[in-house]
């Protein structure tokens, strides 16, 4: 009922306002072209042609360029729900050849694959929130979803600025778990790997009920608040439905349950029998941190992911991880529902839309749980998420943004705040607030942080101290900086460091023969904010951010 009665105001207040016509000649930011024969829709995708334009950091892009990054073909198709109504699409990307087979391609200096992702910041004013939210993960130690900021052109129309990013998917260069192939049904064989995902669903999912009942609130006519449960449907993501044996639906199904009745056992927090061997401890607190930063008002309840590896060689369990993280275009103080306009109410603890797990508050009656998000928590406040580094972002977005937020906002100008009292805007039912330029916004996103962080500072559970919990084992490197050069220094051996900016596109690649201490030359980068991105031996990949 919540998402029929969404939905159509989206479409009635969408109605209300009519998209600008903009003249696009050039851009500093990458230019996607894309033209197709057949209408695009959001039922299956239809083959076009798409062109990217990206002369590199510091060079100007014309529509006129010869494409220097793709000239091919791609199947694409409308992706969301209600959003499908806004007048700023997103896209689901496919890179196909001319047969319409899919072709994996490194696209704006990203690993290769076929699938991709056009995120339109619409109702977004500062068009960064998703992505911040996947650089947050990436600096967390985690996959995240790579971006790079383009303006696009869709049929000859210039649809403003997108996040062209990597969409979630098993990987390599992904979440990188195993493959599950339909002979994998027994044995080590059958236990991994998986994605899960608590989201909305249709015919072509393949989904199962929790065996614990969610939590949701409800509100009566007098305006008080009631809590009840709700069954919480989990979907399959990885196989895909056609591919999904029955006895492997019957393994993912059956761990899934064994971990969410084990964590609401009365032996939870047992170190040998409880949820610790169920589920990597590491990955639900910084998913639970990130969660709560955000203030998100699906957070934990709609486009929650989570992965399971398979089983090790030696007899050890592959466990449940949370993450990747997805979707945050109503993060970050973005929208008035679930509480998420007030930076002192709890994402774990529900709301009116969709049931929540049950999970997250259980875990948090465990004070060693507490304690590892706590002091996990106070290691971030001193760097991705001090008032300091989330400036800098902002600031440096702001700046790469500064001729397109233009366009974008003239494009769109309905979701900026109007004179007319009568012209609420389509986004208006939903938003937190309005604002009337983008630096006002920039302005609002910055103090909402610190507000929300001042919050958590007092608020969050547990105690800074180190914790008895297995599997919290952050990876990180000390990072020195100076004028010509970063001295990186890990515990783990590296195999390879990658110098990209702040938009995603990689500048340098060094491959160190299994070094421990790495310098990085920095003297001939562009100024601003560079991410280096370090590979350990064992897989293992942690970011840190450095300014010039």
């Amino acid at each position: 009922m919540t998402k029929t009665i969404l939905t159509l105001a989206f479409l009635l207040l969408t109605l209300t306002g009519k998209a600008d016509n903009v003249t696009f000649t050039s851009s500093n930011l990458p230019i996607v072209i894309i033209q197709t024969q057949q209408a695009i829709n959001a039922d299956e995708k239809v083959m076009g042609t798409m062109k990217i334009i990206n002369n590199g950091e510091g060079q100007i892009n014309h529509v006129t360029d010869t494409p220097n990054d793709y000239d091919g073909h791609v199947g694409i198709k409308l992706r969301g729900e209600s959003s499908l109504n806004f007048n700023q699409k997103k896209y689901t990307i496919e890179t196909w050849d001319a047969l319409g087979n899919d072709t994996t391609v490194s696209l704006l200096g990203m690993p290769e694959e076929s699938d991709w992702v056009l995120l339109a910041p619409y109702n977004d004013v500062s068009m960064v929130r998703d992505v911040f939210a996947y650089y947050m993960w990436t600096e967390m130690g985690h996959w995240g979803p790579r971006t790079q900021m383009c303006e696009v052109m869709v049929n000859g129309e210039y649809m403003g600025v997108y996040a062209f990013c990597e969409r979630i998917k098993r990987d390599k260069n992904r979440v990188d778990i195993s493959k599950l192939k339909p002979e994998d049904i027994e044995g080590r064989d059958v236990t991994g790997g998986y994605i899960v995902r608590i989201d909305a669903f249709d015919s072509n999912d393949e989904t199962f009920v929790s065996k614990v009942k969610g939590i949701q609130q409800q509100r009566n006519w007098m305006g008080g608040v009631t809590t009840v449960e709700a069954n919480v449907t989990w979907t399959i993501y990885y196989p895909k439905k056609a591919d999904l044996q029955p006895q492997q639906k019957a393994y993912i199904q059956s761990y899934v349950d064994s971990a969410e009745l084990c964590i609401q056992s009365d032996e939870f927090a047992d170190p040998e029998k409880g949820y610790a061997q169920l589920i990597d401890v590491s990955s639900f607190v910084d998913y639970f941190i990130h969660t709560e930063v955000s203030l998100n008002a699906d957070g934990f309840k709609r486009s929650a992911y989570y992965y399971k590896e398979k089983d090790k060689k030696d007899g050890s369990r592959g466990l449940l991880f949370a993450g990747p993280v997805w979707d945050f275009n109503l993060a970050y103080g973005n929208c008035n529902f679930c509480n998420a306009n007030n930076v002192q109410s709890w994402v774990y603890k529900g709301c009116e839309t969709n049931p929540t797990p049950k999970m997250w508050r259980r875990l948090l009656e465990d004070p060693a749980f507490c304690n590892a998000v706590k002091s996990r928590y106070m290691e971030l406040r001193q760097g991705i998420l001090s008032e300091d580094s989330i400036d800098l972002f902002l600031d440096h977005y702001a700046a790469l943004l500064d001729e397109a937020k233009d366009r974008q906002l003239k494009k769109y100008k309905e979701v900026l705040k109007s004179n007319n009292p009568w012209d609420w805007g389509p986004t208006s039912f939903f938003a937190a607030y309005r604002v009337s330029s983008y630096a006002e916004e920039i302005a609002m996103v910055k103090n909402w942080f610190r507000q929300r962080l001042a919050f958590l500072d007092q608020n969050l559970p547990g105690e800074n101290v180190e914790s008895s919990l297995p599997h919290l084992q952050y990876y990180d490197v000390d990072l020195q900086v100076g004028n010509r050069s970063a001295i990186v220094t890990s515990p783990r051996p590296l195999v390879r460091v990658d110098v990209v900016n702040a938009a995603g596109t990689r500048l340098r690649t060094l491959h160190p023969a299994s070094a421990r201490t790495v310098e990085v030359p920095l003297d001939t980068l562009p100024p601003g904010m560079q991410i280096l991105v370090c590979y350990s031996a064992d897989g293992s990949m942690i970011s840190k951010s450095v300014c010039r």
